[in-house]
This record gives C-alpha cells, structure tokens and sequence, in this order.
C-alpha cells in the first residue's frame, strides 16, 4: 500500500502533502487501522525527516478531528464502561493533570489501541487542548520508532526483506502455537 501511495505523491506532488494529511485524518477517524503505510510513504517520498515530521502531523491533526468527531458523536451516547481497559476507565472521568499524564501514558504504551485513546478521552472529561498536547507527545517516541525501521527495512536489498519475512513468520507461527496450549 505505501508503494501505491508514493507512486500517487510522485503523480500529484504538489497534493503530496494534502494527501497525507487528509489519510492520516481517515485512520485517526477509522481507530483501528494501521498508520504504517502512510509513515513509509512519507519517507520514501519526503525522506527521513521531512516524512516523520508530516507522519507526526497527520497523527496529530487526525488524533484531535477524531477527539471532536468523537465528542460530537459519542459523548451522550456513551454509557457502558470499558472494563477491559482500567486506565481508559480513569481517563473518561479524568481531567486536567491526571487525564494528561494518562493520556501520555497510554499513547506511549504501544499496546494500547490509539483510537480506543481518543475515543475515551473524547467521551470524558478531558479538555481538547489537554488532549492535544498530551496525545501529540505521547506520539513522538513511537512514530519516530516506526519511522526508523521503516527506512531501515526500504534500505535492505531483497535478501534482507526475505529473511524479515521469514522471521516475521516464525514469530508469529511461535505465538500461535504458545498460545493455544494456555487456558484463558
């Protein structure tokens, strides 16, 4: 999908950057797709720095239209707590100090589904510009670790992308196979 987006960036270059932003905005929306086609994109086609940082500002900008989207859609609606999560439970009644350092928190922990973030911080009590900020940074340290093994891995030769794949797989086919011998 990043060669189809970049091969569209080289066709529109002077949309490249609308592009980008107006994808990240889709994801950050759709809360459950991966961003990391669009991080690749951007390198490939804006290189390294320029491509974190319009990787860091499509996150940003897609992460606050998703907060207000959210807040506008959801905020009333929502009622039903979110038991899986403890601390997206202390978010939704967080403001101020403590809903930014969760905020933080959560955006910095990679686990943590990042639209499951803002949806909880769009129907609680947290301000859109403590959001913002705290949602912003938590991103950094993140995006700028895709951002690197991105270009790291359109560096390798096809040797190193095929030893990549088959590592890949056997971590997977590991996990699979660990997994289903535990009770749960």
């Amino acid at each position: 999908m990043g060669e189809q987006l970049v091969e569209i960036f080289q066709a529109h270059p002077q949309w490249a950057i609308v592009i980008s932003l107006f994808l990240s905005v889709v994801i950050a929306v759709a809360g459950i797709l991966p961003s990391v086609f669009i991080t690749a994109a951007n390198i490939l086609f804006f290189g390294f720095w320029e491509g974190l940082f319009m990787s860091f500002l499509g996150e940003a900008i897609g992460a606050v239209v998703a907060f207000i989207l959210y807040r506008k859609g959801f905020k009333k609606a929502m009622t039903t707590p979110l038991h899986k999560y403890p601390r997206i439970e202390r978010l939704i009644e967080a403001n101020g100090k403590e809903a930014f350092v969760l905020i933080l928190g959560l955006r910095l922990l990679p686990f943590v589904p990042s639209g499951l973030v803002t949806f909880a911080g769009a129907i609680g009590n947290v301000s859109l510009m403590t959001f913002a900020i705290a949602s912003s940074l938590g991103k950094v340290p993140a995006l700028f670790i895709e951002a690197y093994s991105v270009y790291q891995v359109t560096q390798f030769g096809w040797q190193g992308k095929l030893i990549l794949v088959i590592i890949a797989g056997l971590l997977i086919y590991w996990v699979a196979t660990h997994k289903k011998g535990k009770p749960e």
